[in-house]
Protein backbone atom coordinates (compact mmCIF):
# COMPACT_ATOMS: atom_id res chain seq x y z
CA UNK A 1 0.00 0.00 0.00
CA UNK A 2 1.22 3.53 -1.02
CA UNK A 3 1.81 5.94 1.77
CA UNK A 4 -0.68 8.82 1.73
CA UNK A 5 1.20 12.18 1.29
CA UNK A 6 1.26 14.20 4.96
CA UNK A 7 0.72 17.83 4.51
CA UNK A 8 1.09 20.20 7.35
CA UNK A 9 -1.16 22.98 7.46
CA UNK A 10 -0.31 26.09 9.26
CA UNK A 11 -3.32 28.38 9.52
CA UNK A 12 -4.15 30.90 12.64
CA UNK A 13 -8.01 30.82 11.45
CA UNK A 14 -10.00 28.05 12.62
CA UNK A 15 -12.72 27.70 10.66
CA UNK A 16 -10.58 27.76 7.78
CA UNK A 17 -7.95 25.58 9.45
CA UNK A 18 -11.07 22.61 9.45
CA UNK A 19 -11.77 22.94 6.13
CA UNK A 20 -8.82 22.55 4.80
CA UNK A 21 -8.10 19.58 6.84
CA UNK A 22 -11.80 18.17 5.87
CA UNK A 23 -10.96 18.92 2.02
CA UNK A 24 -7.51 17.53 2.23
CA UNK A 25 -8.03 14.36 4.26
CA UNK A 26 -11.23 13.63 1.59
CA UNK A 27 -8.39 14.34 -1.08
CA UNK A 28 -6.54 11.25 0.53
CA UNK A 29 -3.87 13.35 2.34
CA UNK A 30 -2.97 12.78 5.91
CA UNK A 31 -3.14 16.14 7.84
CA UNK A 32 -1.23 18.19 10.75
CA UNK A 33 -2.37 21.21 11.78
CA UNK A 34 -0.72 24.21 13.08
CA UNK A 35 -1.99 27.55 14.38
CA UNK A 36 1.07 29.58 14.04
CA UNK A 37 4.66 29.50 13.29
CA UNK A 38 5.88 28.47 16.80
CA UNK A 39 3.56 25.37 16.29
CA UNK A 40 4.35 24.58 12.98
CA UNK A 41 8.45 24.78 13.79
CA UNK A 42 7.53 22.48 16.77
CA UNK A 43 5.96 20.14 14.79
CA UNK A 44 8.64 20.57 11.73
CA UNK A 45 11.52 19.73 14.34
CA UNK A 46 9.38 16.07 15.14
CA UNK A 47 8.73 15.52 11.59
CA UNK A 48 9.35 16.48 7.91
CA UNK A 49 6.00 16.87 5.71
CA UNK A 50 5.78 16.20 1.98
CA UNK A 51 4.16 19.99 1.73
CA UNK A 52 3.39 22.89 3.71
CA UNK A 53 0.74 24.55 3.25
CA UNK A 54 1.23 28.23 4.89
CA UNK A 55 -0.86 30.79 5.26
CA UNK A 56 0.89 34.32 4.82
CA UNK A 57 -0.76 36.13 7.91
CA UNK A 58 0.10 34.71 11.07
CA UNK A 59 0.20 35.69 14.15
CA UNK A 60 3.77 37.30 15.70
CA UNK A 61 5.97 35.39 12.72
CA UNK A 62 4.36 35.52 9.20
CA UNK A 63 3.79 33.09 6.87
CA UNK A 64 6.73 34.74 4.63
CA UNK A 65 9.24 34.97 7.63
CA UNK A 66 8.92 31.35 8.08
CA UNK A 67 9.28 30.47 4.76
CA UNK A 68 12.52 31.58 5.12
CA UNK A 69 13.70 30.20 8.27
CA UNK A 70 12.30 26.92 6.38
CA UNK A 71 15.04 27.68 3.17
CA UNK A 72 17.67 28.39 5.40
CA UNK A 73 17.22 24.57 7.46
CA UNK A 74 19.09 22.38 5.18
CA UNK A 75 16.98 19.92 6.55
CA UNK A 76 13.79 21.44 4.67
CA UNK A 77 15.32 23.30 2.36
CA UNK A 78 13.82 21.49 -0.64
CA UNK A 79 10.43 21.20 1.10
CA UNK A 80 7.50 22.39 -1.09
CA UNK A 81 5.74 25.19 0.36
CA UNK A 82 2.56 26.20 -1.04
CA UNK A 83 0.93 29.80 0.15
CA UNK A 84 -2.35 31.03 0.95
CA UNK A 85 -3.02 34.62 1.08
CA UNK A 86 -5.27 37.19 0.31
CA UNK A 87 -1.97 39.22 -1.35
CA UNK A 88 -2.63 38.66 -4.67
CA UNK A 89 -0.76 41.43 -6.35
CA UNK A 90 2.56 40.80 -8.59
CA UNK A 91 4.66 42.45 -6.09
CA UNK A 92 2.75 40.23 -2.95
CA UNK A 93 3.77 37.07 -5.49
CA UNK A 94 7.53 38.26 -6.11
CA UNK A 95 7.95 38.64 -2.14
CA UNK A 96 6.94 35.46 -1.17
CA UNK A 97 8.74 33.58 -3.87
CA UNK A 98 12.51 35.09 -2.93
CA UNK A 99 11.40 33.73 0.35
CA UNK A 100 11.22 30.47 -1.10
CA UNK A 101 7.40 29.46 -1.74
CA UNK A 102 7.03 27.21 -4.11
CA UNK A 103 3.46 28.45 -5.59
CA UNK A 104 0.72 30.47 -4.79
CA UNK A 105 -3.25 30.14 -3.91
CA UNK A 106 -5.07 33.76 -3.38
CA UNK A 107 -7.92 33.20 -1.50
CA UNK A 108 -11.07 32.95 -1.72
CA UNK A 109 -10.30 29.51 -3.43
CA UNK A 110 -12.15 26.39 -4.58
CA UNK A 111 -11.08 23.43 -2.47
CA UNK A 112 -10.96 21.35 -6.14
CA UNK A 113 -8.00 23.86 -7.25
CA UNK A 114 -6.39 23.72 -4.20
CA UNK A 115 -5.71 20.08 -4.26
CA UNK A 116 -5.24 20.15 -7.97
CA UNK A 117 -2.23 22.54 -6.69
CA UNK A 118 -1.06 20.14 -4.21
CA UNK A 119 -0.83 17.34 -6.27
CA UNK A 120 1.05 19.06 -9.09
CA UNK A 121 3.79 20.25 -6.42
CA UNK A 122 4.00 16.62 -5.32
CA UNK A 123 4.24 15.65 -8.66
CA UNK A 124 7.30 17.47 -9.64
CA UNK A 125 8.86 17.00 -6.18
CA UNK A 126 8.97 20.68 -5.59
CA UNK A 127 11.01 19.20 -3.77
CA UNK A 128 12.28 16.65 -1.26
CA UNK A 129 13.97 14.16 -3.22
CA UNK A 130 15.40 10.81 -1.51
CA UNK A 131 19.32 10.31 -1.31
CA UNK A 132 18.97 7.13 -3.47
CA UNK A 133 16.49 8.72 -6.17
CA UNK A 134 18.05 10.15 -9.95
CA UNK A 135 16.45 13.39 -11.17
CA UNK A 136 15.61 13.05 -14.76
CA UNK A 137 14.08 15.39 -17.47
CA UNK A 138 14.29 13.85 -21.14
CA UNK A 139 17.75 12.76 -22.06
CA UNK A 140 19.60 14.67 -19.06
CA UNK A 141 19.93 12.01 -15.80
CA UNK A 142 21.39 13.46 -12.60
CA UNK A 143 22.57 10.42 -10.09
CA UNK A 144 22.53 12.08 -6.69
CA UNK A 145 24.11 8.94 -5.09
CA UNK A 146 27.03 8.61 -7.49
CA UNK A 147 27.28 12.43 -7.71
CA UNK A 148 27.19 11.48 -11.63
CA UNK A 149 25.57 13.63 -14.54
CA UNK A 150 24.57 11.57 -17.82
CA UNK A 151 23.29 13.08 -21.40
CA UNK A 152 21.93 11.16 -23.99
CA UNK A 153 24.00 8.25 -21.79
CA UNK A 154 27.03 9.84 -22.18
CA UNK A 155 28.97 11.40 -19.12
CA UNK A 156 28.84 15.35 -18.52
CA UNK A 157 32.00 16.67 -16.22
CA UNK A 158 31.23 19.43 -13.98
CA UNK A 159 32.71 20.81 -11.11
CA UNK A 160 30.99 20.76 -7.58
CA UNK A 161 29.51 23.91 -7.34
CA UNK A 162 28.34 23.44 -11.13
CA UNK A 163 26.56 19.71 -9.65
CA UNK A 164 24.64 21.84 -6.99
CA UNK A 165 23.45 24.27 -9.55
CA UNK A 166 22.00 21.75 -12.31
CA UNK A 167 20.64 19.72 -9.27
CA UNK A 168 18.58 22.23 -7.48
CA UNK A 169 17.24 23.57 -11.00
CA UNK A 170 16.28 20.16 -12.02
CA UNK A 171 14.28 19.34 -8.75
CA UNK A 172 11.89 22.60 -9.79
CA UNK A 173 11.50 22.01 -13.98
CA UNK A 174 10.22 25.18 -14.87
CA UNK A 175 10.58 27.36 -12.45
CA UNK A 176 12.21 30.64 -12.73
CA UNK A 177 14.34 31.82 -10.07
CA UNK A 178 16.44 35.35 -9.62
CA UNK A 179 20.59 35.56 -8.71
CA UNK A 180 19.34 36.05 -4.86
CA UNK A 181 17.11 32.99 -4.85
CA UNK A 182 19.70 30.41 -6.33
CA UNK A 183 22.27 32.11 -4.19
CA UNK A 184 20.23 31.33 -1.06
CA UNK A 185 19.24 28.03 -1.96
CA UNK A 186 22.40 26.89 -3.54
CA UNK A 187 25.16 28.65 -1.85
CA UNK A 188 23.39 29.14 1.32
CA UNK A 189 21.58 32.02 3.03
CA UNK A 190 24.56 32.77 5.49
CA UNK A 191 27.22 32.94 2.48
CA UNK A 192 28.37 36.51 1.12
CA UNK A 193 28.88 36.61 -2.41
CA UNK A 194 28.60 38.46 -5.20
CA UNK A 195 25.07 37.78 -7.15
CA UNK A 196 27.09 38.06 -10.43
CA UNK A 197 29.07 34.84 -9.09
CA UNK A 198 25.38 32.60 -10.23
CA UNK A 199 25.95 34.09 -13.98
CA UNK A 200 29.75 32.56 -13.82
CA UNK A 201 28.35 29.02 -12.60
CA UNK A 202 25.57 28.81 -14.67
CA UNK A 203 28.04 29.42 -17.85
CA UNK A 204 30.36 26.81 -16.15
CA UNK A 205 27.34 25.08 -16.15
CA UNK A 206 26.14 25.63 -19.38
CA UNK A 207 29.63 25.05 -21.51
CA UNK A 208 29.81 21.55 -19.39
CA UNK A 209 26.29 20.72 -20.69
CA UNK A 210 27.29 21.69 -23.77
CA UNK A 211 29.76 19.84 -24.38
CA UNK A 212 27.67 16.90 -22.97
CA UNK A 213 25.60 16.89 -25.76
CA UNK A 214 22.60 18.87 -23.71
CA UNK A 215 23.05 22.74 -24.43
CA UNK A 216 19.33 24.24 -24.27
CA UNK A 217 18.27 22.95 -20.73
CA UNK A 218 19.26 26.28 -18.45
CA UNK A 219 17.38 29.33 -20.00
CA UNK A 220 17.68 32.69 -19.35
CA UNK A 221 14.51 34.95 -18.67
CA UNK A 222 15.38 38.22 -18.94
CA UNK A 223 15.28 40.67 -16.18
CA UNK A 224 14.02 37.87 -13.77
CA UNK A 225 16.63 34.63 -13.70
CA UNK A 226 17.26 31.30 -14.54
CA UNK A 227 15.50 28.02 -15.27
CA UNK A 228 15.57 24.23 -16.69
CA UNK A 229 13.55 23.70 -19.13
CA UNK A 230 13.18 20.15 -20.15
CA UNK A 231 14.47 19.42 -24.06
CA UNK A 232 12.43 17.68 -26.40
CA UNK A 233 13.51 14.11 -26.95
Amino acid sequence: MTAKAYILVVEDEAAIRDMLAFTLEAAGFEVGLAANAEEAQAQLRRRQPDLLLLDWMLPGLSGVALAQRIRANNQLVHMPILMLTAKGSEADQVEGFEAGVDDYVVKPFSPRALVARIQALLRRGGGRVAPHERLQCAQMVLDITAHRVTCHGQAVHMGPTEFKLLRFLMQHPERVFSRAQLLDQVWGAHVVVEERTVDVHIRRLRKALEAGGCPACIQTVRGVGYRYACELD
